[in-house]
């Protein structure tokens, strides 16, 4: 029998951390944690981001990770806690997962997305388009 996504999600959340909004904001001024954008650029272009956020595009994510990777990023090989984040927390979520079915230990994803951070008024950082 096929999963579904919502099959894959709920095995996502019943196995990572997930955090709210403003359980996060204390972590985002500290040197520790690095807060990763899966959105794709033009949703980072049209909302922003949360500031000094890196952006990992989802399709990249375990090719960015993996150490053995030609694409690997050393970002995600400092000891660092990493919430991850999208619009609303699905594909964060799923991320979340495969990020700790990866070797990544310290991580956890912002509950409710970037949506959720911008509607409890916590800093955004707008990006100038390209063009």
């Amino acid at each position: 029998m096929k999963k579904g996504y919502k099959d894959l999600l709920a095995e996502a959340n019943a196995l990572v951390q997930a955090i709210a909004p403003q359980d996060a904001a204390p972590l985002h001024a500290e040197a520790d944690t690095v807060f990763v954008d899966l959105r794709d650029p033009r949703e980072r272009e049209r909302e922003g981001t949360i500031p000094g956020a890196f952006a990992c595009p989802r399709g990249m994510l375990e090719f960015w990770i993996d150490p053995e990777s030609p694409y690997h990023k050393p970002v995600f090989a400092e000891d660092k806690r990493f919430v991850f984040f999208c619009a609303s927390g699905w594909r964060s979520a799923l991320a979340t997962k495969t990020a700790l079915e990866m070797g990544l230990e310290r991580v956890c994803h912002l509950d409710g997305g970037f949506t959720a951070w911008r509607e409890a008024g916590l800093p955004v950082e707008a990006l100038k388009l390209k063009g």
